[in-house]
C-alpha cells in the first residue's frame, strides 16, 4: 500500500542518499538514474576552429579514485534498492568511464540486469584530436530489483512506437540541442542534460500511467517533464539549488497531462484475461457458419464450426493451426483472421471481438 506521505510531483533538494533514506521503503515503481560519470578529463579540448569544447568539469563529477567512486555508487544504489518496489525496475545511464563499474555494483547488490541498451547519438561530438574513435554512444542498464519477480515491460507499446517492429536495444536519437537545451546567460544550464525523447522511451517501456518514477540525480528535470507528459507521478532529488530551481520552473511551465483518460493506458496482452476463441461462440459474438477472412484485404476465407474450429479447403483446426497452414511459421491467429462487421460494414480483426467480450465480462464481475 502506498504511503500517503510520499512526496510525489516534487523536487526534493538535498543529497540523494540522505533524501532516499527518508522515503518509505518499497514505494517507487521505476527509477531512472543519470549519476556522475567520473569522466577523468585532464586537459582542455579545442575544436579545429580554436573554440573550446564545453565539457563536463563540474565539482559533482570529481572523485579522488575509483574506490571513492565505487563507494559512492554502492551507497546510492543501495538507497535506491530500499525504496524500489519488488516489482520495480531501475535504469542507469553512463559512458565507458563508469558504466562497467556501475554494472558490477548492480550485480553485487542483487539487482538482475534485464538489458543493456545503447543510446546511439545521431549527432555526437567529433573526436577533434583524431586519436580515438568518435564516442557516439552511451549505455543504459535496465535491471529489476529481484530476479524472477513480475515487472512492467510494455512490449506492444514499444513495438507500436517502432512502426510495428520489435524494438531493439540500440536506440538512435540525437543529443539534446536547440530549443530543448536549457540555457542560462547563453550557456548550457547543465552539462549532461538528456533529450526528452530518450526518457520518453524509457518511461513508456517500463512504467504505467499513475506509477511513481524517481530520479535521484534530477538535474534540470528531464525525467519529471516527461513523466508529467505521460501521466506518471514523479519524485526528483537534486542537491544543486540552481538545478532544482530550473527544474521546478521547467515543469511548472509545462501543461499537465490530461488525467483520467485512456490516452496513457498501455495494453499488455500477457496480463489480460485469457479467452479461447470458442468463448466468442459461447457469448453470441460469432455464429457457426460465419466466415473469417485471412488478412484485412484477403480473399481466402474459412468457416467457423460449432466446436470453434475453422474449416478451410477440407481441413479443420484452430484459428492458429489453419493460419499456420496458410502462412508457415510462428503466427497468432487472433491477429490474422478478420470478420465482416454487419453494423459498420467494415472488415475488422477478430481480436476486437475478444476485447469486446473482456469488457462485457469485466462489467459483469463488477455487478453492472
Amino acid at each position: 500500500m502506498e504511503s500517503p506521505d510520499l512526496p510525489v510531483n516534487q523536487v526534493l533538494q538535498g543529497d540523494c542518499i540522505d533524501v532516499l533514506q527518508r522515503l518509505p521503503a518499497e514505494s517507487v515503481d521505476l527509477i531512472f538514474a543519470d549519476p556522475p560519470y567520473n569522466l577523468q578529463l585532464h586537459q582542455e579540448l579545442w575544436r579545429p576552429n580554436l573554440t573550446l569544447v564545453d565539457g563536463v568539469d563540474d565539482d559533482w563529477d570529481q572523485f579522488g579514485s575509483f574506490a571513492d567512486y565505487d563507494a559512492f555508487t554502492s551507497a546510492w544504489l543501495s538507497a535506491c534498492r530500499r525504496v524500489l518496489k519488488r516489482s520495480g525496475t531501475l535504469w542507469v545511464i553512463g559512458s565507458y568511464h563508469n558504466i562497467y563499474r556501475v554494472g558490477a555494483c548492480l550485480q553485487d547488490l542483487g539487482f538482475w540486469i534485464l538489458n543493456d541498451v545503447l543510446w546511439i547519438k545521431s549527432n555526437p561530438t567529433p573526436n577533434f584530436r583524431g586519436v580515438r574513435f568518435t564516442n557516439a554512444h552511451e549505455t543504459l542498464l535496465w535491471a529489476q530489483k529481484e530476479r524472477g519477480s513480475a515487472y512492467t515491460f510494455n512490449y506492444h507499446a514499444m513495438r507500436a512506437l517502432n512502426d510495428d517492429k520489435q524494438m531493439r536495444s540500440d536506440w538512435e536519437l540525437p543529443v539534446c540541442t536547440g530549443h530543448e537545451r536549457l540555457r542560462v546567460d547563453g550557456r548550457k544550464a547543465h552539462a549532461t542534460q538528456k533529450p526528452e525523447a530518450l526518457l520518453y522511451r524509457v518511461l513508456l517501456s517500463s512504467s504505467q500511467a499513475g506509477d511513481v518514477v524517481l530520479d535521484p540525480f534530477f538535474g534540470t528535470g528531464t525525467t519529471g517533464a516527461v513523466a508529467q507528459r505521460l501521466n506518471r507521478r514523479w519524485i526528483g532529488i537534486e542537491r544543486d539549488p540552481q538545478y532544482a530551481a530550473l527544474a521546478r520552473q521547467r515543469i511548472a511551465a509545462q501543461p499537465p497531462a490530461a488525467a483520467g483518460t485512456e490516452l496513457f493506458a498501455t495494453r499488455n496482452p500477457r496480463r489480460e484475461t485469457r479467452l479461447p476463441f470458442g468463448a466468442l461462440l459461447e457469448n453470441n459474438l460469432l455464429q457457426p457458419g460465419d466466415l473469417l477472412f485471412f488478412g484485412v484485404h484477403g480473399s481466402i476465407s474459412a468457416s467457423v464450426q460449432a466446436d470453434s474450429s475453422l474449416e478451410y479447403n477440407g481441413q479443420r483446426g484452430s484459428i492458429h493451426k489453419i493460419a499456420r497452414m496458410l502462412k508457415p511459421g510462428p503466427c497468432n491467429g487472433w491477429e490474422l483472421w478478420f470478420f465482416d462487421d454487419a453494423v459498420s460494414g467494415e472488415r475488422r480483426p477478430i481480436d476486437q471481438l475478444r476485447q469486446r467480450l473482456r469488457e462485457l465480462l469485466n462489467r459483469t464481475d463488477e455487478g453492472e
